[in-house]
């Protein structure tokens, strides 16, 4: 799983979410920008960079890592990109903070008596998202790190949960964090299509720009082929289809009379299917499932 990706996605979007883990963020700590900086001679990329706004006293940057494979060299490269930067623009900061986030202590590297003044110190510190509090009342973005690290048979019940959460965002921010659940959903479920994971959260078309884009285009080669009637049922076909892979992936072959019970379940039967399937943990309670009266 990607999982840098993912967080540097989350930082760009939020990057203020940086300074949830600090223990005095700047006051100006919701106007910093999140980038990508090169240092030159020698040949240094540092990802995680947080840039003061050009009016904040004092003018403090902030280095961070996300590190989900053990690298005994990690501190030393950290340490050493972040103090060549600093000397590479030494009239430009009068501060600097670190942050690495681990998903577990077991990734630390086992030496760490070489910068023991600095990771003791009161200028970087350490996160372990398995050790933080797995609450409601954690920011959204934390939360959203911690789906990273969720087991399967958990992720989706939390990314549910978030997705119930980014409702009452505002709309921008709402449409972001739905992104960032299906990307990490896509990632997490290696197996499963888009579009299966979708029906898993019970996401809707209109909740992702995306799926949106995919949908307008949908649209029009549905005109280019001609009725509506042809549209809507190929989006039906496409969803039995979604809950027929979904089954057949978690228990194998399906029967026939089982697969023309699916086909003959509604379109709102057929959503109800697709996310209920991985609660479901054998194949007679797909059965039951299919014999109990749902939403029509």
């Amino acid at each position: 799983m990607k999982r840098d990706v993912i967080f540097y996605q989350i930082f760009q979007r939020f990057p203020e979410l940086l300074f949830e883990f600090v223990a005095q963020p700047p006051v100006t700590a919701n106007r910093y920008r999140f980038e990508s900086v090169e240092v030159k001679e020698p040949n240094f990329r540092i990802d995680g960079v947080f840039l003061p706004p050009d009016d904040a006293t004092p003018q403090t940057i902030f280095f961070a890592e996300v590190q989900f494979q053990k690298d005994e060299d990690l501190y030393h490269r950290f340490i050493a990109e972040s103090m060549l930067y600093l000397y590479r623009n030494r009239t430009r900061y009068d501060d600097w903070y670190g942050v690495i986030i681990f998903p577990s202590r077991n990734l630390e590297p086992e030496n760490q008596t070489v910068h023991r003044s600095l990771l003791n110190g009161d200028q970087m510190q350490r996160i372990y998202l398995d050790e933080l509090p797995q609450t409601e009342a954690q920011p959204i973005g934390i939360r959203l790190m911690q789906l990273t690290i969720a087991p399967e048979t958990t992720a989706v019940e939390q990314a549910r949960a978030l997705l119930t959460q980014a409702q009452a965002t505002a709309a921008l921010t709402r449409e972001v964090i739905i992104e960032i659940i299906t990307t990490i959903a896509v990632y997490k479920f290696t197996s499963f299509s888009r579009e299966e994971v979708e029906a898993m959260l019970g996401l809707q078309l209109e909740d992702s720009r995306i799926l949106r884009e995919a949908k307008a285009a949908g649209r029009e080669e549905g005109r280019e082929e001609g009725r509506e009637e042809g549209r809507e049922e190929g989006r039906r076909e496409k969803a039995i289809a979604i809950a027929l892979r979904l089954l057949t992936r978690k228990f194998g072959p399906l029967d026939e009379a089982l697969r023309i019970q699916v086909q003959a379940l509604s379109d709102e039967q057929l959503e109800a299917l697709s996310e209920a399937v991985l609660d479901l943990t054998e194949l007679a309670a797909v059965t039951a499932w299919l014999e109990t009266p749902h939403t029509t």
